[in-house]
């Protein structure tokens, strides 16, 4: 998804365009059309109103939190400590991180759309994440040089001398489960059912002071730029915003990536950037209907990353499992983390998920039942593939090759 134009900075037209016109010229109607600018570069008074450093910090908190759930070295307070950061302690290598007081945890199922009248669901998800962060010390660590077997945490070893995978009793890498989770249960959540919710854009005077280009204090920019260029941090806050190369954290990033290099979605990520860049000029434009229509773009085509992945690897898990029982592991391990995110996309037509907690509770649960992915069969795989592609608009072929 390069951009050829990488020198270019904020350029935003509005252009008047006769819509209707009478024989009499004088009463021709008149209605601006906001054109998007070449790059995601936005400015006021010759300074940048872009700022998204929060959700660059928790990307890279992520990232780091990824490496330490592989380090057997880290204790369960380390990993938790990490996961729910707080301001000044030293849970990691970077010392802006430490000194943050960011952390993943508090953005974790806590949307406004979903989770500001949904406590209970939000503390179990909160809660899930703790006990899979704990049972990679108390399981998986104190078994990492021991043969994985049905019942026994441990290794395994993909066929022909591939990758090591460690894996609790059932099978399951819980850093993958994490990891993925968190894809939805931070990124997804946040950038679909928070900021670029109505409500969170809409909320208190901002539509007044966005009209009236009145900033918040000491800042360049009006507070619904600023909720706007929010979301867009959780998909490229560690990517070039002017020149997007992808694959560049282990987050959202990385997994358009993957489904943009699939030519059955080839042209994805393009429809994403061009409607963060569109509905950001519609701020500046004051143009809050097509704002909303990018917004509506992007939580379908952020949402069918999600279903897209789950599919993927499911069927990638079902076609190894009979000779390679390793990598088929790792496969429904990252699937366990895409299956759980589903609960955190947003079906424009419904304002809800895709798929409900308890839906995706019911998947989780067949994948882990008696010794899991031991015992789980290929049918089975297929079946929740197939459920889970039924929903989008996509189909199994598509998204499991």
């Amino acid at each position: 998804m390069k951009k050829s134009n990488l020198f270019l900075s904020l350029f935003f037209t509005v252009a008047l365009l006769l819509t209707s016109c009478s024989d009499d010229d004088d009463n021709a109607i008149i209605t601006p059309e906001v054109e998007a600018p070449q790059t995601y570069s936005f400015e006021r008074d010759g300074n940048s109103t872009v700022s998204y450093s929060g959700q660059t910090t928790r990307i890279m908190m992520g990232n780091e939190l990824d490496d330490a759930l592989k380090n057997t070295s880290k204790t369960e307070t380390d990993l938790l400590s990490m996961y729910a950061h707080q301001e000044g302690d030293n849970d990691f290598s970077d010392a802006d991180l430490n000194a943050s007081d960011k952390s993943l945890r508090s953005k974790t199922a806590a949307s406004r759309d979903y989770f500001s009248a949904n406590t209970t669901d939000a503390q179990a998800i909160k809660n899930q994440f703790d006990n899979w962060i704990s049972a990679q010390v108390i399981e998986v660590f104190p078994n990492w040089n021991t043969t994985a077997a049905p019942g026994q945490a441990g290794q395994i070893q993909e066929a022909g001398g591939g990758s090591v995978r460690y894996v609790n009793a059932k099978g399951l890498e819980y850093n993958q489960a994490v990891l993925k989770s968190l894809i939805g249960a931070v990124m997804t959540d946040q950038m679909l059912n928070n900021y670029l919710s109505v409500s969170v854009l809409d909320e208190a005077n901002n539509v007044e002071n966005n009209n009236n280009d009145i900033t918040e204090d000491g800042k360049n920019y009006t507070t619904m730029e600023h909720k706007w260029d929010e979301a867009f941090g959780y998909l490229y806050g560690t990517d070039n915003q002017l020149n997007p190369e992808l694959g560049q954290d282990s987050f959202l990033n990385k997994y358009l990536a993957r489904v943009e290099n699939d030519s059955d979605f080839e042209g994805i990520a393009d429809e994403i950037y061009n409607a963060f860049k569109l509905g950001r000029a519609a701020i500046v434009a004051k143009d809050y209907s097509l704002r909303d229509q990018q917004a509506e773009i992007i939580k379908e085509r952020v949402s069918e990353i999600i279903g897209i992945r789950a599919v993927y690897y499911l069927e990638q898990g079902k076609n190894v499992i009979a000779n390679d029982k390793g990598a088929a592991f790792h496969d429904l391990s990252e699937g366990i983390g895409f299956i759980y995110s589903l609960q955190f996309t947003r079906n424009n037509d419904t304002e809800a998920p895709y798929f409900s907690k308890a839906e995706v509770d019911a998947m989780l649960d067949t994948l882990l039942e008696g010794n899991g992915f031991w015992d789980v069969s290929e049918e089975t795989l297929e079946e929740l593939a197939s459920q889970i592609a039924a929903r989008f608009n996509f189909t199994l072929e598509q998204a499991g090759s």
